[in-house]
């Protein structure tokens, strides 16, 4: 670590905190599980000048609010429906309840120290039902086609325009007449959470933006920013938090 990087409450260069996911992996010939980021958000987030902070999502993770200047909840597997009060789809595919929640307190208690948030894809969903939303589990039956996930033999990102709602701060950040997500997933917002405004949609009418209302920065995309080489959010996210440092 940097010898300039002090905390939220000093100088230098603000911390990001990254929510963790688990996967397992095989190294040297071994399997194994592993607590890991994808690589994109950790160098975006640092060429814009911050130190990202991996965040294990384990109980009690969300005392280390205190010393982030921002956090970043990235993509990952499905949520839990029993969070929004439904019973699993036979396509949903879980991370772990006991992990959801943890995610959930901490997400929570970024949003109530006013740090600026970055939530993309399964972040936003997150985002969506701790305000009380809920999610559709299957989008395909809802827009009837897959091009929000396209059906390939390999990991493919639809591409769909985006419709922005002008004056929101998602409009600030991207700063085009013609923005297009690169998306991958099943699922997407169905009910809109209270204290949600809906910044951006595809031309399907998937909810693709929203932002907490009132909060200084607090985004949630659902598209799959950091598998691009789009930096713009990340480097939002750091202005923020820059700006959150200084004041």
């Amino acid at each position: 670590m940097n010898s300039d990087v002090n905390g939220p409450a000093g100088a230098g260069r603000p911390v990001i905190g990254i929510c963790a996911r688990t996967a397992p992996v095989t190294l040297q010939g071994s399997g194994m599980l592993v607590s890991l980021a994808l690589q994109a958000h950790v160098s975006f987030l640092s060429a814009a000048g911050a130190t990202p902070l991996l965040l294990p999502l384990l109980p009690g993770v969300e005392t280390l609010v205190d010393r982030l200047d921002g956090l970043l909840v990235p993509g990952g597997p499905d949520l839990d429906p029993a969070l929004y009060g439904e019973a699993a789809h036979p396509v949903t595919r879980p991370m772990s309840p006991d992990a959801d929640r943890v995610e959930l307190a901490l997400l929570e208690a970024a949003l109530g120290a006013r740090l600026p948030v970055l939530a993309i894809c399964r972040g936003m969903q997150l985002l969506n039902v701790l305000h009380g939303g809920s999610l559709h589990q299957h989008l395909p039956e809802i827009t009837g086609h897959d091009g929000h996930q396209p059906r390939t033999s390999s990991f493919t990102l639809g591409r769909h325009p985006l419709k922005l709602e002008p004056g929101s701060r998602i409009a600030a950040v991207l700063d085009e007449a013609e923005p297009e997500t690169a998306c991958h997933h099943h699922q997407a917002v169905h009910r809109i959470g209270a204290g949600l405004t809906v910044t951006g949609r595809a031309q399907d009418d998937t909810v693709e933006a929203v932002e907490v209302t009132g909060h200084p920065f607090a985004i949630g995309v659902q598209w799959e920013a950091g598998h691009t080489p789009d930096t713009r959010l990340h480097e939002a996210l750091v202005q923020a938090a820059v700006s959150r440092k200084s004041n």
